[in-house]
C-alpha cells in the first residue's frame, strides 16, 4: 500500500506543476498581489490552458485521494490499489501535459483513464465491503 500512497503525495502537489507553469508564461510579470485576477487577463494559450489543467488536477484529486483511502479501508488487495494508483498518477501527468500542449483528444483520453482508476478504485471497495461486511 505505500505506492499507491506516495501516488496519493504526488497527485496532490500535481497541481502545482502546472501553476509554476501557468504563472510563468505570462504576457506580463505575474502579480502575486492579485494571482486569480492576473490568470484571469491571461490570453496566452499555454497559460490558460496551463491554468485550466491546474484547476482540473485540483478536481481529480479528492476522488482519487478518497478512492485510495476507501479502497485501503476495505482490505481491498494491494497490488490492485497500488496499480489503480500509479495508472492515475500517469494519466494525471499526461492530462496536464497534453492540456498545456493544446493536444484536446489525447487530454481527454488521459481524464478518462485517470477518471476510470478512481471509479475502479471506489467500485472495488464497495464491492469488497459489499461482499464481506465492513472491513
Amino acid at each position: 500500500m505505500p505506492t499507491a500512497y506516495w501516488c496519493v503525495l504526488i497527485a496532490a502537489t500535481l497541481p502545482y506543476v502546472w501553476t509554476v507553469i501557468a504563472k510563468s508564461g505570462g504576457n506580463q510579470r505575474f502579480d502575486n498581489r492579485d494571482p486569480r485576477a492576473w490568470l484571469a487577463r491571461q490570453e496566452a494559450p499555454r497559460v490558460v490552458r496551463a491554468n485550466a489543467a491546474q484547476l482540473n488536477a485540483f478536481e481529480a484529486f479528492a476522488p482519487f485521494a478518497a478512492g485510495v483511502v476507501l479502497a485501503q479501508l476495505a482490505a481491498v488487495d494491494a497490488g490492485l490499489v497500488s496499480l489503480l494508483a500509479i495508472a492515475f498518477v500517469a494519466c494525471r501527468v499526461l492530462h496536464g501535459v497534453f492540456y498545456v500542449t493544446g493536444r484536446a483528444t489525447l487530454r481527454s483520453l488521459a481524464w478518462a483513464g485517470g477518471f476510470s482508476c478512481v471509479l475502479w478504485l471506489l467500485a472495488a471497495a464497495a464491492l469488497r465491503v459489499g461482499a464481506t461486511g465492513p472491513a
